[in-house]
């Protein structure tokens, strides 16, 4: 397909959110609203415009080198982080002596948010979702004995993004290695933040800077280095579709362009260096055909930019498998899964890979879930003869046949998109959240209704199953022992010359006359730390407040005849009956974590079972929680936890709840709770607990039956 016929796609063509299931038993509609015959044949893919594409040359369909795996096969990646530095550089040695390729940094939520462990507001979360890192000397302690020149690192990283690249960059250059040598990639992805995961500080406007900033540093002092990883992987955790994810990181990608553009860099002294991140879910056939449709796109969405280097318009990517599709049921079921998911990536042609663990549902992998999952790459490797051949599934009718549906499906959400102005202005207006929020509630009505099966889940579910083991970090004695270290580094710096830096990186966030990355170098030279940088920016930028939008009818729409949510509707009804109103319910996320999909699912669920339902803004104290709740006199506070925090805060918003002499509002929890976590936070007052998986119709039955017992 030429680029003109690209941009002459109507709306009215395809309906992005038309998923209605076809009657007609010879096909079925997929998420994407793409329908799926039983035999495909050379007619299909008769009116396909990507076929002739050979590995290594525009558009890059089949891949974006010409010799692919048959010379060099796909970096081996793990994704991980936990605890303190000491105890992850442990855990990366072993990792790299096992086998392991390259270095995948997971940052603990306090730091993305650019927040030291000594702040209050993230007194549950520091070391629990991934490493804490304070200063440049606990990048130091991460790296030790990792030479950065010779190791590949991939650190997701997006808030507090300029304290971050600044602390490894000066570690570089204390382990004596030049800068131009270092390869890896940072994500720097922030708008997606804005759509999915929220892990942001500062407005889209201020943070579009910083990124701008990173770019021009980059292209000069770090050639290798890649400047920007563009996430669809959140994406696709949040509920989105392949054609939603496949729009909207492409669109991000071409607004990342302009903003290098903007910064009067030209095109081909930075697009080289892109690199994108798919998530990779349970539809096989699918996540093949979208990466091939990214690529294609990508080259076709560049040509408007006029790059004279051939690599400026190759997409060139990395993969995770998904965590979404990974259950607490039957958690060992996980390992197929993730290998169904791994074999996606490669033969969709990924130039680097990450295998979750199969415990992942539950808690933080143990060291035994790691290496299953990092095997399973060395298997598919070293075992399948995989990397003997080039894009083995090209010419495949299905294939290709799905690989044009997506672009053309992808296409209509970018011209959305143009139309709204770019990407950032798509944001402001809410459309890319709603469509992705809506695309998610679809999806779990699917399941709920058993349209979509998960096995163990919602079919051949056994009745009683066998807890399996899973790492826990002791919060506390994480938090103490960074706490001592900030101490430590803040009583032998030179205080007076930190003030000053961060006197100039406020003034130049500000007046834009210096290289804000530049600045936070010589900041964490000096032992600035990442909450003082952050808050250096944010005295100019500000902290960025999302706004809450919610929507119904989706979930009722698909749920006319689920008994569950008949019963429940009928529940809540007789409750308003005999209480005089409705069930109110508050849907909190608890502490830095903002991975909101099940709590948007749960709320615009139960508005259409019949609640009343709040939501809190993310990030909220347990005290702000309380206060809430009780000004709004709610029966019932939903707290939504995935990040391993609940164990800490949880009982201090029960705690705080006392503080009110408001003890009648109900607490019931859900997410990522092991189950050998339940007696704990029952004992602690909790009144409910509902882990992945769980329907929404019973979840609500459960609550509803509670609440009847109390005003009966």
């Amino acid at each position: 397909m030429n680029r003109k016929k690209l941009n002459n796609i109507k709306i009215g063509d395809f309906n992005p959110l038309n998923n209605s299931e076809n009657k007609n038993s010879n096909h079925f509609n997929t998420d994407e609203g793409i329908k799926i015959k039983n035999r495909y044949t050379s007619k299909d893919i008769s009116d396909s415009h990507h076929l002739d594409s050979i590995a290594g040359i525009p558009p890059f369909v089949r891949g974006p080198y010409s010799s692919m795996y048959t010379n060099k096969p796909w970096t081996i990646r793990q994704y991980a982080g936990f605890s303190t530095a000491e105890q992850s550089n442990k855990f990366y040695k072993e990792n790299l002596k096992a086998g392991q390729k390259g270095l995948s940094v997971a940052f603990d939520l306090a730091t993305h948010r650019g927040y030291d462990s000594d702040n209050p507001r993230v007194i549950g979360d520091i070391g629990k979702a991934g490493v804490a890192i304070d200063t440049v000397e606990d990048m130091k302690t991460l790296f030790k004995g990792i030479p950065l020149d010779k190791i590949t690192v991939s650190m997701t990283m997006n808030g507090a993004v300029l304290p971050i690249m600044a602390f490894y960059i000066v570690t570089a250059q204390e382990q004596g290695i030049d800068i131009s040598k270092l390869s890896g990639t940072i994500q720097n992805d922030i708008l997606k933040e804005y759509m999915v995961r929220n892990t942001f500080i500062y407005p889209p406007k201020q943070s579009i800077q910083i990124i701008s900033d990173i770019f021009k540093y980059t292209s000069e002092k770090m050639p290798k280095f890649n400047s920007i990883s563009i996430s669809g992987y959140h994406m696709q955790e949040a509920g989105a579709s392949a054609d939603l994810e496949l729009a909207y990181t492409l669109a991000n990608g071409i607004e990342y362009i302009k903003t290098g553009l903007d910064a009067g860099l030209k095109v081909d002294e930075f697009a080289n260096r892109f690199s994108f991140f798919w998530g990779i879910g349970m539809n096989h056939f699918m996540e093949i055909s979208k990466m091939r449709a990214a690529r294609y796109l990508w080259t076709e969405l560049m040509k408007q930019f006029n790059a004279e280097n051939s690599k400026s318009y190759c997409l060139r990517a990395h993969c995770q498998t998904s965590g979404w599709s990974l259950t607490e049921q039957e958690p060992f079921n996980n390992i197929t899964r993730t290998t169904i998911e791994a074999l996606s990536a490669v033969f969709g042609g990924t130039q680097s890979l990450h295998t979750n663990s199969l415990d992942e549902a539950i808690g933080l992998p143990t060291k035994f879930s790691s290496k299953i999952a990092r095997d399973t790459q060395l298997i598919i490797q070293e075992e399948l003869e995989i990397c003997k051949t080039i894009d083995p599934w090209g010419g495949s009718f299905y294939i290709e046949r799905l690989t044009q549906e997506l672009i053309k499906k992808a296409m209509v959400h970018i011209k959305e998109i143009n139309d709204a102005g770019g990407m950032t202005k798509a944001i402001e207006k809410g459309i890319p959240k709603m469509r992705i929020e809506q695309a998610a509630t679809r999806k779990q009505a699917k399941i709920d209704n058993k349209e979509f099966i998960i096995v163990g889940v919602n079919k051949f579910v056994l009745e009683e199953e066998e807890e399996i083991n899973y790492l826990e970090i002791d919060n506390e004695e994480v938090r103490n022992d960074q706490i001592k270290k900030l101490k430590s580094i803040k009583e032998h710096r030179n205080e007076f010359k930190v003030k000053k830096l961060l006197k100039e990186i406020s003034q130049a966030a500000k007046e834009k006359n210096k290289n804000l990355l530049a600045l936070a170098v010589k900041a964490a030279k000096s032992r600035a730390t990442l909450g003082e940088i952050s808050t250096a920016l944010e005295k100019t930028f500000g902290r960025y407040q999302s706004k809450i939008k919610s929507f119904s009818g989706v979930y009722k729409s698909k749920m006319k005849d689920n008994k569950s949510y008949k019963h429940a509707v009928k529940l809540s009804n007789k409750f308003a009956k005999l209480d005089g109103r409705r069930p109110r319910i508050l849907i909190a996320k608890i502490g830095q974590d903002g991975h909101d999909r099940g709590a948007k699912v749960i709320a615009t669920s139960f508005a259409d079972i019949g609640f009343d339902v709040d939501i809190g803004p993310l990030f909220q104290t347990p005290d702000e929680i309380a206060k809430q709740a009780v000004e709004n006199d709610v029966h019932v506070i939903g707290i939504s936890s995935l990040a391993g925090a609940h164990k800490t805060l949880v009982p201090n918003l029960i705690s705080e709840l006392k503080k009110f002499k408001n003890e009648n509002i109900m607490i019931i929890v859900g997410g990522v709770i092991p189950k050998k976590d339940y007696e704990f936070l029952y004992n602690k007052g909790v009144s409910g607990i509902f882990g992945p998986g769980s329907n929404i119709g019973e979840s609500a039955i459960s609550i509803l039956d509670l609440l009847l017992k109390k005003i009966n």
